[in-house]
């Protein structure tokens, strides 16, 4: 017996598709960082009720019993006539999973071009995936990083952990240059059993170890996923007069023309950019790129349907799951 499958023309929209979302400059406004992840998840999960799919799951792979707060459409109704006890169908969704959310606080994340930074973004983004996993009953935790680690919250599920990961990604970003090298080996040397990964980063800084920096994670089996926040100025460099412009890590100050410097710029960028895209196909990575301007439903989807297409992947010949850390 097989669940309707949800699939990827179904759950990614196109950005033409996304006026009912939440536009980030109004969620924003709202202060608690907790109530921004309730806002988007309520709201997402709303519009995926009133779809003609009910749920992500391919398939169920076994029964439990019934308890109160259960969603009876998922009763199995021919069991009960034979047993005379309700059971639902568990769907491989239920399998919990371990969710580390790695972020950057570096100073670079503190530039923001539209009403707030790309940390406040970043941060609205990480406690919305940890918020949307939570609900799922899965183990979410948190790290922050600039050069160095500068906290760890080990994954829980547990009432009262989630405020406290919501409390930490409130706070604002003092670290100071960007250094995944470190961080994320020191990371993979702390993850003792698989899980999923989420980094989040401007990734404005070198990217000759990336790779290395990201297989140290994939080396110990973890799923990592990248989303990579830009401020929508960052990726288009759209300044029009001469400026004196700050880098924000080194304190050190430039003059750029900026009509004179946006086609260096814009080839070095597009390098950047390709790196980053090529390396991650290459380790079997799941990469977003995300401005800053972009509704935090659309991470939701994108998040999902990777989540869906990387879980076809995993089969067995014959058509049977290979559970994983999806």
């Amino acid at each position: 017996m097989k669940k309707k499958v949800l699939e990827s023309a179904d759950i990614i929209s196109d950005e033409k598709k996304s006026k009912g979302m939440i536009d980030p400059v109004t969620l924003m406004k709202i202060k608690s960082m907790e109530m921004r992840a309730r806002v988007v998840v309520e709201g997402f999960m709303k519009g995926i009720h009133k779809s003609p799919y009910h749920g992500f799951s391919v398939e169920f792979t076994e029964y439990r019993q019934y308890t109160p707060g259960d969603d009876p459409r998922y009763i199995d109704w021919h069991l009960y006539a034979r047993s005379d006890r309700f059971y639902i169908k568990k769907f491989e969704d239920e399998t919990n999973l371990r969710c580390h959310i790695l972020l950057d606080h570096s100073k670079s994340m503190g530039y923001g071009s539209v009403g707030y930074s790309k940390a406040q973004y970043a941060g609205t983004l990480a406690a919305t995936l940890a918020y949307f996993m939570f609900m799922q009953g899965d183990a979410v935790g948190l790290a922050t990083f600039d050069n160095q680690i500068r906290q760890y919250m080990p994954p829980r599920n547990r009432p009262g952990y989630l405020h406290r990961i919501m409390l930490a990604l409130e706070m604002t970003p003092e670290g100071k240059a960007t250094d995944l090298n470190q961080p994320l080996k020191n990371i993979s040397e702390m993850l003792k059993r698989r899980g999923l990964v989420i980094l989040m980063s401007d990734l404005l800084t070198s990217i000759d170890k990336l790779e290395l920096d990201l297989s140290y994670l994939k080396a110990n089996g973890h799923d990592v996923v990248l989303f990579n926040v830009l401020d929508p100025e960052e990726l288009n460099f759209d300044f029009n007069s001469p400026a004196i412009f700050e880098d924000i890590e080194s304190g050190k100050t430039f003059y750029v023309d900026p009509p004179a410097a946006q086609k260096e710029y814009a080839d070095k960028m597009k390098n950047h950019m390709a790196s980053i895209k090529s390396i991650c196909r290459n380790l079997g990575v799941d990469y977003h790129l995300f401005t800053t301007n972009r509704p935090f439903d659309l991470a939701l989807l994108e998040f999902l349907h990777d989540r869906m297409h990387r879980r076809k992947q995993v089969r067995r010949p014959g058509g049977s799951s290979v559970r994983s850390a999806v």
